[in-house]
């Protein structure tokens, strides 16, 4: 090789120029990311070059045909072939993620309201988390976030070292702050201790808020005996709280004090009434909801609302017996119904397995009309496990054919009602009384109803109960008819798999780890040694 170098080395400066030539043009073109025309003057004579010097010693020396050649061909060929391959998949692993969360409770995979919110952001949205340690799993959280949408941004800041913006956002030397904002609307998110993590359910809720344009008002009814609003054992004030956390507005609303609905009411709640409306305040609830208004029975068994001429309306039926389940007694007793299946609805569709429960609930039953559509939400199990009773005055609760009633039956329905706008309906003249055309027919809009046969599962004390918060909540999104409903997110929590070992058993583990274990092995192994012996 020596003496062929000295003899022609021009020939092999023809293949070190191409070679240098093509890594030339093809480090110019990663470095600088632009693969123009600079990068192409160089790295097309270089590889011109390469294939030519190929050609004329293949020609001239029969190189294709030694058996080293083709065996370094193949060698280069197939190493090509493998970085190709590695280079295509690391490609598509960073272009298309795909991630299996295997932990119990899904801990590291958004909630389906999460993604669907992310997926469907119009405008830029960015968190900034002031703080110098960057917590491993806030920064998966927020990962998990941008993955969704290239329109969600996070960042983390060290307020020591920008404390002007530390300053404008008003947070302190230790930090721990999160905000989120987007366009000109910010809020805080949460502050962060040592021992806590950004929450998905926060941090959605918050994005929710200042992306939304909307701020809905919920009127709780009151003269009645339904629950209040003031904190106590017996109120709603809890739910009322969340709700404003969720951007929506609540108040109390008396028809005898001011006869008509707010013109600034989306849904009005009615909680637990134990004495009936008067004639007027039916009335004027019925216009509310002709109007296309949105409104929640929640059914105390104690009284009667007084609703039957809206009812009736809908094809509405309360059954005045009480729901009975078996598995309930277990609990809190027979008249405690607990519920894990849910109807396909928007309320219900996110809640799987989860449970809720109700005391003393009432069969809710729905019979066709034109223009109403009715779903159950609450379904309870068929019959033995549970059943209507009639009879609640016995000690001994127990099913009697022809007074009491088999499950399954329904204790939560959503309605939804179609309703003509009539207001927007052109006055007939000579001219147009032809058939109209589809574009030309009366625009219609909808009302919605959810009545539910219990009110207590969302007061105080019962509202953090499992997801009983949740099924008030999403019922009350869905009934405000926002294009982007504010639905409940369960927290996800790591169960505690702990195992508390005695001291005997903790040396057990110990020697059998160190002795037994790998004494077993040694054995087995002599063992086959002497067998194959």
């Amino acid at each position: 090789m020596k003496k062929i170098i000295n003899k022609k080395p021009w020939k092999y400066l023809i293949l070190l120029l191409g070679l240098f030539l093509s890594s030339a043009g093809i480090s110019l073109g990663i470095v600088s990311g632009i693969w123009g025309g600079t990068t192409a003057a160089t790295l097309i004579p270089g590889l011109i070059l390469i294939i030519g010097w190929l050609i004329w010693q293949a020609a001239t020396n029969q190189w294709w045909q030694k058996r080293s050649t083709q065996t370094g061909t193949n060698a280069i060929l197939a190493t090509i072939a493998v970085i190709a391959i590695l280079g295509l998949i690391n490609f598509l692993g960073t272009r298309y993620t795909w991630r299996v969360d295997t932990t119990e409770n899904k801990l590291f995979t958004l909630a389906p309201q999460t993604v669907e919110l992310l997926r469907s952001l119009q405008t830029p949205v960015k968190v900034s988390v002031f703080s110098g340690n960057q917590n491993p799993i806030d920064r998966n959280l927020l990962e998990n976030y941008r993955r969704q949408s290239p329109k969600f941004q996070f960042e983390y800041i060290d307020p020591l070292l920008r404390p002007q913006l530390a300053q404008e956002y008003n947070v302190s030397r230790e930090g721990g702050d999160v905000f989120i904002e987007a366009k000109n609307n910010r809020k805080l998110v949460q502050t962060l201790t040592p021992e806590e993590n950004i929450s998905e359910v926060l941090l959605t809720n918050r994005l929710q808020q200042v992306i939304s344009t909307s701020n809905p008002k919920v009127y709780f009814l009151q003269g009645h005996g339904e629950y209040t609003l003031e904190n106590s054992s017996a109120s709603f004030s809890t739910a009322v709280s969340v709700l404003k956390d969720r951007n929506f507005s609540a108040a109390p609303l008396n028809l005898t004090q001011s006869p008509n609905i707010p013109e600034d009411a989306n849904v009005i709640v009615i909680a637990g009434a134990k004495r009936g409306l008067l004639p007027q305040e039916v009335q004027a609830i019925q216009t509310f909801l002709n109007q296309g208004g949105n409104l929640m029975v929640l059914l105390d068994v104690e009284g009667d609302p007084k609703l039957d001429p809206i009812f009736q309306q809908w094809g509405v039926t309360i059954d005045s017996r009480i729901a009975i389940d078996t598995v309930g007694s277990q609990f809190y007793g027979p008249a405690v119904t607990f519920i894990n299946e849910y109807g396909e609805h928007p309320i219900t569709k996110s809640f799987q397995n989860n449970i809720s429960f109700y005391r003393l609930a009432r069969p809710i039953d729905t019979t066709p009309v034109d223009g109403v559509t009715a779903t159950p939400i609450l379904t309870t199990k068929p019959y033995p496990q549970s059943w209507a009773e009639s009879d609640t005055t016995s000690e001994k609760l127990e099913f009697n054919e022809g007074k009491d009633r088999k499950g399954p039956f329904h204790i939560g329905v959503a309605l939804v009602k179609q309703i003509k706008d009539n207001k927007s309906t052109p006055t007939p003249t000579p001219e147009s009384t032809a058939t109209p055309t589809p574009e030309e027919k009366t625009p219609s809009k909808e009302a919605r109803m959810v009545i539910i046969g219990d009110a207590d599962f969302a007061s105080n004390g019962l509202f953090e109960q499992q997801i009983n918060g949740d099924v008030f909540l999403n019922s009350v999104s869905w009934l405000s008819q926002q294009e982007q409903p504010i639905l409940s997110i369960r927290p996800r929590e790591a169960k505690n798999r702990r195992l508390n070992l005695s001291a005997f058993q903790s040396l057990l583990l110990r020697l059998s780890a160190l002795f037994i274990l790998p004494l077993i092995g040694f054995i087995t192994g002599a063992l086959l040694w002497w067998q194959r012996r």
